[in-house]
């Protein structure tokens, strides 16, 4: 087996495992608060990512992180996982999945706005028209396709899913290359991130044991949607020979996702959704399309 067939192979897993991720907070949450889903899915993550060190032997290089990395890797960490998760599971509590999953995946297009104040970049006219293409399948979502008003639809929950893009867009820019092991600087980011998790339950609502059938989704979504992914994804980058050919792929995971949120939670998928969400993946595929025509 070749290392482009692996990599192919393990970008199958990760769509996969990224698709179910809207209906495991949807499961959990009818359980759980999203204090509660935080705190235990960023404990399991962490420890996941701590099992990962050890079977790949980085445990040493664990220990050589400099106390700059570690400034770097808790603020890092407060951003992702925690703030970003915060949110984002406040807003799948109170939104529909389909809509909270469909607003999320508009990051993209979110880290392009940001590089413009953050890396001094500038706009080109088809990242601009991406961009405004983009907003309008968020506008068709969010509202349903009455594009008036919102509705039934929580003007918070929306507010939320969209905040979390510029929480996540913000998190991939700072997080630079700095020749640290991929694994690593995720399990210090996550190391942190728990601590913060812990504060945040703690402080805000106490330690609660959840009921039996919640801890399935809790211990799922620690690993398959935070950390095993994470990894998976990494390995698969490492392993093919471009990027470009597996990361199509995963414009395949927020239409799987709408699948399942149908068939698992039963969730009815409103045509407004599947048209708002193509609008944002097209405009998506657009501006990395003509990105490469450029160069």
């Amino acid at each position: 087996m070749t290392k482009q067939t692996k990599a192919y192979i393990l970008t199958l897993m990760v769509v996969t495992f990224w698709a179910t991720a809207a209906s495991a907070f949807k499961i959990a949450l009818r359980d759980v608060t999203p204090a509660t889903l935080l705190f235990y899915s960023t404990l399991f993550s962490t420890l996941a990512l701590f099992v990962i060190l050890c079977f790949q032997g980085k445990i040493a290089l664990l220990l050589q992180n400099s106390p700059k990395s570690l400034i770097r890797a808790a603020l890092l960490g407060f951003l992702n996982p925690f703030l970003y998760y915060v949110i984002l599971f406040k807003a799948y509590a109170i939104l529909p999945g389909q809509i909270a999953m469909s607003l999320n995946y508009g990051w993209p297009l979110v880290l392009t706005l940001l590089s413009v104040p953050i890396l001094g970049q500038t706009l080109s006219k088809s990242q601009l028209l991406a961009v405004v293409i983009s907003f309008t399948g968020a506008v068709v979502i969010s509202t349903k396709g009455k594009l008036l008003g919102f509705g039934d639809v929580s003007s918070l929950g929306v507010f939320l899913a969209a905040g979390s893009t510029l929480i996540w867009a913000s998190y991939w820019l700072f997080n630079a290359k700095d020749g640290l092991d991929p694994v690593v600087k995720l399990f210090t980011g996550f190391f942190f991130g728990m601590i913060y998790s812990t504060l945040f339950c703690l402080l805000s609502e106490g330690f609660t044991i959840p009921v039996s059938r919640a801890w399935g989704p809790l211990i799922y979504i620690g690993l398959f949607e935070m950390s095993i992914t994470f990894a998976l994804w990494l390995t698969a980058l490492q392993l093919t020979s471009s990027a470009a050919k597996i990361g199509n792929l995963i414009y395949i995971t927020p239409f799987f996702s709408l699948l399942i949120l149908n068939f698992v939670v039963k969730e009815a998928i409103h045509p407004a959704t599947f048209i708002g969400l193509s609008l944002i993946i097209g405009s998506i595929i657009f501006q990395s399309w003509a990105g490469r025509k450029k160069t």
